[in-house]
């Protein structure tokens, strides 16, 4: 379990650039001819973990958790299976906000501007290193309501996307609310559907 160990305006962040750069160099933990672990070592926040592919799922969740390069949770072991079934040749894994938190009830009150910058820095690399049309799973489920910031956030996510021409898809049921479904549940064989976010955030008039 990760409970912050303080807010992360008091630490001093890797930027995604410095954070990329070690994590394309070879590793003692792991190996990088198959997972990308930015930054490549645990810490109080996360940019991306996931697996080198052409063809990647891009999974958004809240904000992460425990998991590194061979020791998913069970939640990242889902998005895994899921991303095989829809025939995508690996996954990567992204969060609405980048700072660890087990229970979202421990993420920071306000947001740091810096850590969100720096994560679509991270999310625009991923799209850019697409070989195909980028697939965008939205997965953060009803836990979007934890804190008002980050429906404002998730726009962000959506108009970078718009770039490079990337679609969104859902897995599984849209609750009462309109919020896609999170991972942690669903069946290894659930089908990705189509999803309109620009239309779910002007629903959210956000």
């Amino acid at each position: 379990m990760h409970i912050p160990s303080s807010k992360t305006t008091e630490i001093k962040l890797m930027s995604f650039e410095d954070a990329l750069s070690a994590a394309l160099l070879p590793q003692e933990d792991y190996d990088t001819g198959k997972w990308l672990y930015v930054p490549p070592f645990y810490s109080e926040y996360r940019y991306i973990l996931g697996t080198v592919g052409k063809d990647p799922l891009i999974c958004i969740g809240i904000n992460p958790s425990t998991a590194a390069p061979d020791a998913l949770d069970n939640t990242l072991k889902s998005v895994e299976r899921i991303a095989h079934f829809n025939g995508h040749d690996s996954f990567i894994m992204f969060n609405v906000y980048a700072q660890r938190a087990t229970n979202p009830d421990d993420m920071e009150k306000d947001f740091n501007k810096e850590l969100h910058k720096q994560n679509m820095l991270a999310f625009e690399y991923i799209l850019s290193q697409c070989k195909s049309t980028p697939c965008v799973w939205a997965a953060w489920g009803n836990i979007i309501e934890k804190r008002a910031y980050l429906p404002a956030l998730i726009r962000d996510f959506a108009e970078i996307s718009k770039k490079y021409g990337a679609g969104w898809y859902t897995c599984g049921a849209i609750s009462k609310k309109g919020h896609p479904h999170h991972p942690l549940y669903l069946r290894a064989d659930t089908k990705k559907d189509p999803f309109d976010i620009l239309g779910y955030l002007d629903g959210m008039r956000i």
